[in-house]
């Protein structure tokens, strides 16, 4: 049972809303109070970038300092507490790395990131009283050096010893891939070979991704499919050998979005607010993002939105090759973003006045408008993790246009015409013209069946991509890590189910229970077997009071207790056998022509039976070991054996009379047929018989014995 509940530190280059440029920094904002809500403590490390807002950094209390060693150099580093919905950031300073207007970008990202590394390694010796890290969750190339410090210089440490470390991969186009000169000058690593081999990936490079992979005690990824797509070479960017390889450790955990920053019932950068329950500030919202954008304001004519970075990853190729057919054929659209197809954007704005808008900026509130005031929302990426866009749109009920890949395969249910069912328009290849096929989809879909496409927003609003799935499952993946701990105060009654079943000791119980209960139930058990009824009727009466006369009785009772119970030892079934067993059964069963035979046994050939006895005892023995043996060793070992002797002794009663001109050879049932010929009863009819009946009785006695 799990005692403690887990303690996690997350640790990202960026976290929303302290910085942000993509949606790393929405998934690092957003998953840490996710795991807050599920029952996780959770620290995050981010570093303390000199454009982070004022009023974030007025509310930052000072933790500790320490020093960090980076190849030759010792460089300050300082936590920064900041407490929010929760979770605790621990933002990490350092003015001479971070201290700069922007994240990413500079001539020295290597270093500055191998140091962000390094001093998340260090931090887990000065992290708040009370707090012992379980998890280290690293995300992208950025921290993905902070594995390798972690096994290479800090395993030796009890502290370090307990923790797992967990990378998670956003976007493995981007790799830190640097010269190996710093594997000495900044690293340290280059005197340890087997570090400087996982993280070589070419004669003169290293790559910071490809030791996370190496040295992560678990990867993760943003979607099922995009980590299937990954171990591809045409997604692996060079990676996928090793992602092949550590596939069993390979998990794609599909990202959620902020339900509460993103809700369309109550966003404050809205025209109007609606829900699914009330969809009529949509169309107001549609009509003032018209006029914000120079459009023509026309409720008939379908707007479709892009708010992306114009990248090729995000489909700008396909997007700059269908938009004429598309602008011309009656559908409006507004991009936002910049990026490396800011010309051909602005090209089409010109082209199209009235039809098509640009804006090459980043504003976050005109893309909550852009959200809520269009019809549909375009993303052809020609690779997507996971995306976060399309998830947006669909919770302000704007119908997306994706290609079949990554996360866009996992969250968009396509339109089916023939069901109405659906959330979307999916094409599956990297094609402007199948790109343009999709657009128009869904445009004849708003033209032509407006109740049919008011269907497929409701459906797309009805979706659920909160965090909480996402969160559980990630939950899920560290109680594997950390099965000591626990971050489900409502999971901590699983572990008590599985660890008590009720083992060895029940089929004990239940042995002794069919021993006391054998007297009623062979009635039970052995009546719907012929064969069993066979082997009680073909039992002969014994002759003498003696001990062969209880032995049938017992071995009746063996019998039967062998069909209720055929796994419980006979050595402890023969001791009730002193006990007199009813004859009832037995005795209704026996013809009368068997208790004449036995009458007349008795009372005229009593001492030619005995002598008969010991010489067709001797002859039986030598003609029948072969059979005696397989009759004990079906007694000490199977029930089924012994049903199987008990059927080739009835058998060999019914073909008894066949036998009837060799009595020397006939086998043990064949007494049954002398014993019912009561007009033969001179001396040597009579010791013919009883010599019979002696086989059998012989036969029964050495099984006893042996």
């Amino acid at each position: 049972m799990a005692e403690k509940k887990m303690q996690i530190v997350l640790a990202s280059a960026e976290v929303a809303p302290f910085v942000k440029t993509g949606g790393l920094g929405d998934v690092a904002g957003s998953l840490p109070r996710a795991l807050v809500e599920a029952g996780a403590e959770v620290i995050v490390m981010v570093p303390k970038y000199g454009s982070i807002a004022e009023e974030y950094k007025s509310r930052m209390e000072h933790l500790c300092d320490f020093y960090v060693s980076l190849g030759w150099r010792n460089e300050y580093c300082g936590l920064e507490r900041l407490d929010q919905d929760g979770v605790i950031y621990l933002f990490v300073d350092n003015e001479h790395y971070f201290n700069r207007s922007y994240p990413y970008g500079f001539f020295d990202d290597g270093e500055r990131f191998a140091f962000f590394s390094k001093a998340i390694c260090e931090s887990l010796q000065h992290l708040p009283e009370g707090f012992t890290c379980d998890v280290l969750h690293c995300n992208d190339w950025h921290t993905a050096l902070a594995p390798v410090f972690l096994r290479e210089f800090y395993q030796g440490l009890p502290l370090y010893e307990r923790v797992k470390t967990v990378f998670s991969i956003h976007n493995i186009a981007f790799q830190g891939q640097y010269s190996d000169t710093i594997l000495n000058d900044i690293l340290g690593l280059a005197h340890i070979p087997a570090a400087a081999s996982q993280l070589r990936c070419d004669d003169r490079s290293i790559n910071f991704m490809m030791g996370a992979l190496h040295y992560a005690d678990t990867i993760t990824t943003v979607s099922p499919t995009y980590a299937q797509e990954i171990q591809t070479p045409e997604y692996g960017e060079g990676l996928d050998g090793i992602l092949r390889d550590r596939s069993i450790s390979l998990q794609g955990i599909l990202n959620g979005i902020d339900t509460d920053a993103w809700n369309p019932a109550t966003d404050p950068m809205i025209t109007a607010n609606y829900s699914l329950s009330d969809m009529s500030g949509k169309a107001a919202c549609k009509h003032a993002l018209q006029e914000e954008l120079g459009l023509e304001v026309r409720d008939d004519r379908p707007l479709m939105v892009m708010v992306t970075r114009l990248t090729r990853q995000k489909g700008m190729d396909l997007v700059t090759y269908a938009l004429d057919r598309i602008l011309s054929g009656g559908v409006q659209v507004a991009i936002l973003g910049t990026g490396d197809y800011e010309e051909p954007v602005r090209y089409f704005a010109n082209k199209y006045p009235g039809t098509c808008a640009a804006r090459i900026t980043f504003d976050n509130a005109l893309s909550h408008r852009m959200y809520a005031g269009a019809d549909l929302f375009l993303m052809p990426s020609l690779f997507e993790p996971c995306g976060l866009s399309q998830m947006i749109a669909m919770r302000y009920g704007t119908l997306p246009v994706v290609r079949e890949t990554g996360g866009l395969r996992d969250t968009v249910q396509p339109y089916n015409q023939f069901t109405g069912e659906g959330t979307g328009f999916t094409f599956a290849n990297f094609n402007g013209e199948e790109m343009g096929d999709a657009v128009f989809r869904g445009a004849r879909l708003f033209w032509d069946d407006r109740a049919g496409f008011d269907t497929l927003v409701k459906n797309a609003m009805s979706s659920d991509f909160s965090w909480a799935k996402s969160a559980h499952a990630y939950i899920d993946l560290f109680r594997w890590l950390r099965p000591d701990t626990d971050a489900f105060p409502s999971a901590v009654e699983e572990p008590k189910t599985e660890a008590a079943p009720k083992p060895v000791v029940e089929p004990v119980a239940e042995a002794e229970v069919k021993v006391e209960a054998k007297a009623e139930e062979p009635k039970v058990e052995a009546a719907p077997e012929p064969e069993a009824e066979a082997t009680v009727e073909t039992q002969p009466e014994p002759k003498t009071a003696e001990a062969p006369k209880v032995e049938p009785k017992a071995k009746a009772k063996q019998e039967a207790e062998v069909k209720l119970e055929p796994e419980a030892k006979p050595a402890a079934k023969v001791k009730p056998e002193v006990k007199p067993a009813a004859k009832k059964r037995t005795t209704t069963r026996k013809s009368t022509a068997t208790k004449t035979a036995t009458s007349t046994t008795k009372t005229t050939a009593s001492k030619s039976t005995t002598a008969a006895k010991k010489t067709t005892a001797k002859a039986a023995s030598t003609t029948k070991a072969a059979t005696a043996k397989k009759a004990t060793a079906s007694k000490t070992t199977t029930s089924a054996t012994r049903a199987t002797a008990a059927k080739k002794t009835t058998a060999a009663a019914k073909t008894a009379p066949v036998a009837k001109q060799a009595p020397e050879a006939a086998s043990a049932p064949a007494a049954a047929k002398p014993a019912t010929e009561k007009a033969d009863a001179t001396a040597p009819a009579a010791t013919k018989t009883s010599a019979t009946k002696a086989k059998t009785t012989a036969r029964r006695t050495t099984r006893k014995r042996s």
